[in-house]
C-alpha cells in the first residue's frame, strides 16, 4: 500500500509544527526529529542486510501480540475463568502503558522513520499514528515484567513451579520482548529512540503498579481520574488516531474497577464469582469429566466474546442515535468542549452508520485490521520537491483539520494548549463529537460485562467460574 504525506502523521512542513505547537513541545519534537533523521538510513541498511521472507512473516505476526486487539480478546477470558486479580493487574499495566504512550505521541507529534529509505511493514493502520514512543515496546515490557513478577513469586514463595518451568518461563518472556521490540526496528515502524523510550515507559508503568496495586480500587478516585485523562489528552497537529486508543483503554480501566467495586460491596463476588466449573474432583478425572469440562470451557469463551461484541454493536448504534440531538440541545445552553478534527453535533444531522472510531476492531472490523501492508512513501528529497517534514507551509499541506497558520498567524500554539483548534473549513468529516462519549460508554460497558456481567451469567447457568 502506498503512503502519501497526508497519511503519514508528523511529516508536514517543519514550520507548521514550529508555529502551531507551543514552544516547549516544538523543542522536544525537534530533538526527536533529529534522531529519526539520523536513524532512518541506519535502519534501512539493517533491513537491506537482514531482511528475508521468513523474518518478515515472523516479526509481522508476532507484532500482533502487542496490539490492543489481542489484549481486548485475551483479557476477558481471564475473568471468565476466575483469574480476577491477574486480569485487573494486566488491565492496569497495559492500559496505563497504552494511554501514556498515546499521550506522549500526541504531545510530541514526531514522525516514524522515513520510508524511503527504509521499507515499512505493518498489520492494520498502526503506521497512521505518530512514532514516538513505541506503544508495542511499552506493552511488551510492562506485560513481561508483570508476568515475571507472578512467576517469580510462585517459584520463590509458593514453590509452585519447578526449576525447569521457571527457567522456561523466563526464556519465553525474554523471547517475547525481543521479538516485539526488535521487530519494531526490523519492520521499519520505529526508531531505536522510540523503542528505548517505550521500554523505559513500560518498566516505569510496571514499577508504578507495584507501588499502588493495593490502593487503586476506589471508584471515587478511578472515575474522575479516568474522565479527566480523556478530557486533557493533548491536541495533536495531525489527525492521529492516538486519542481513539486513549479513550478506549481509559474507559476499560473505568469499567473494570467500577465493576470490581460493585461485585465486592454488593456481595456478588462471594455468592457467584467463586463457583467451580463442573468436572471431576481431586486428581483423578474420568474421560467423560474431562470432555465435559473442555466443552464448557469452549462454550464460555465463545459465548462471552459474542456477548461483548453484541453489546458493542448495540450500544454504539443506540448512542449514535441519542447523543447528537442531546448535544445539540445542550449546546443551546452552554458551550460544549470539542476537540480538533471532531465535528460538533450542531454541524451534522446524524452519525453515518458506516462511520465511527475503531481503535479496537469489532468482529466485523477484523478482516481490515489484519490486512498486511508494505508501506513505501514517496521520496520527497531532491529536485523541486521538498522532503517530508521540511519546506514552506501551503494550503494543501494544512488540509484535513490543520490549523491554517497563514490565516491565524497569532495562534502560536494557544489552540493546542487550551484544547480549541481551528479546523480547515473544507476538511472531509472523519470524526464526530458523539463518537467520544460513545466510546467511553461502549468500552466501559465491555469491561463491566467482562469483569462482572458475563461471569455472573455463567455462574447462574451452572457453568461455574474457577476452573477447579
Amino acid at each position: 500500500m502506498a503512503s502519501s504525506c497526508s497519511e503519514a502523521p508528523g511529516q508536514l512542513p517543519q514550520d507548521v509544527y514550529d508555529t502551531v505547537l507551543p514552544r516547549w513541545r516544538s523543542a522536544i519534537r525537534n530533538v526527536i526529529l533529529k534522531a529519526v533523521e539520523c536513524e532512518s538510513p541506519v535502519l534501512a541498511r539493517m533491513q537491506n542486510r537482514f531482511r528475508n521472507p521468513w523474518l518478515d512473516v515472523y516479526f509481522l505476526y508476532t507484532s500482533s501480540l502487542g496490539t490492543h486487539t489481542f489484549f481486548m480478546i485475551a483479557l476477558p477470558i481471564l475473568f471468565f475463568f476466575g483469574y480476577h486479580d491477574l486480569g485487573r493487574g494486566l488491565i492496569f499495566v497495559l492500559a496505563s502503558g497504552i494511554y501514556l504512550s498515546s499521550f506522549v505521541k500526541d504531545l510530541v507529534c514526531a514522525p516514524r522513520p522515513f520510508s524511503p529509505p527504509l521499507t515499512r511493514l505493518t498489520i492494520g493502520t498502526h503506521h497512521l499514528e505518530y512514532g514516538f514512543p513505541s506503544t508495542h515496546s511499552t506493552n511488551s515490557v510492562s506485560l513481561a515484567l508483570f508476568v515475571f513478577g507472578h512467576v517469580h513469586r510462585a517459584y520463590t514463595e509458593n514453590s509452585a513451579m519447578s526449576d525447569l518451568a521457571y527457567c522456561g518461563s523466563c526464556v519465553a518472556l525474554v523471547i517475547y520482548v525481543i521479538s516485539i521490540v526488535f521487530g519494531r526496528l526490523y519492520l521499519g515502524m520505529h526508531s531505536a529512540t522510540d523503542c528505548i523510550v517505550g521500554v523505559a515507559l513500560g518498566a516505569g508503568v510496571w514499577g508504578a503498579y507495584v507501588m499502588v496495586c493495593d490502593t487503586m480500587e476506589l471508584p471515587c478516585t478511578i472515575v474522575p481520574v479516568c474522565l479527566l485523562l480523556v478530557h486533557f489528552h493533548p491536541q495533536p497537529v495531525d489527525d492521529c488516531p492516538c486519542f481513539e486508543d486513549a479513550i478506549a483503554i481509559i474507559s476499560v480501566i473505568l469499567g473494570a474497577f467500577v465493576a470490581r467495586w460493585h461485585s465486592v460491596y454488593a456481595g456478588v463476588d462471594d455468592r457467584l464469582l467463586q463457583t467451580v466449573m463442573p468436572g471431576g474432583h481431586g486428581a483423578d478425572w474420568t474421560f467423560g469429566e474431562k470432555l465435559r469440562w473442555c466443552l464448557i470451557a469452549c462454550l464460555k469463551v465463545n459465548v462471552g466474546i459474542i456477548i461483548i461484541f453484541i453489546w458493542r454493536l448495540l450500544a454504539k448504534s443506540v448512542l449514535h442515535l441519542v447523543l447528537p440531538p442531546l448535544f445539540r440541545a445542550l449546546a443551546l445552553c452552554f458551550d460544549l468542549p470539542n476537540r480538533r478534527f471532531y465535528t460538533p453535533a450542531t454541524d451534522y444531522a446524524h452519525v453515518p452508520t458506516e462511520n465511527g472510531l475503531h481503535p479496537i476492531p469489532s468482529v466485523i472490523d477484523l478482516p481490515s485490521a489484519w490486512e498486511v501492508s508494505g508501506v513505501y512513501a514517496e521520496d520527497t528529497r531532491g529536485g523541486s520537491v521538498k522532503r517530508r517534514g521540511r519546506g514552506t507551509t501551503t494550503k494543501q499541506d494544512l488540509g484535513k483539520g490543520m490549523i491554517d497558520v497563514t490565516e491565524h498567524p497569532d495562534c502560536q500554539g494557544r489552540e493546542l494548549e487550551n484544547g480549541k483548534g481551528t479546523t480547515h473549513p473544507g476538511a472531509e468529516v472523519k470524526h464526530y463529537d458523539a463518537d467520544v462519549l460513545t466510546k467511553v460508554v461502549v468500552y466501559a460497558g465491555i469491561a463491566i460485562f467482562a469483569v462482572e456481567g458475563v461471569p455472573v451469567l455463567f455462574s447462574l447457568m451452572g457453568w461455574g467460574i474457577k476452573p477447579w
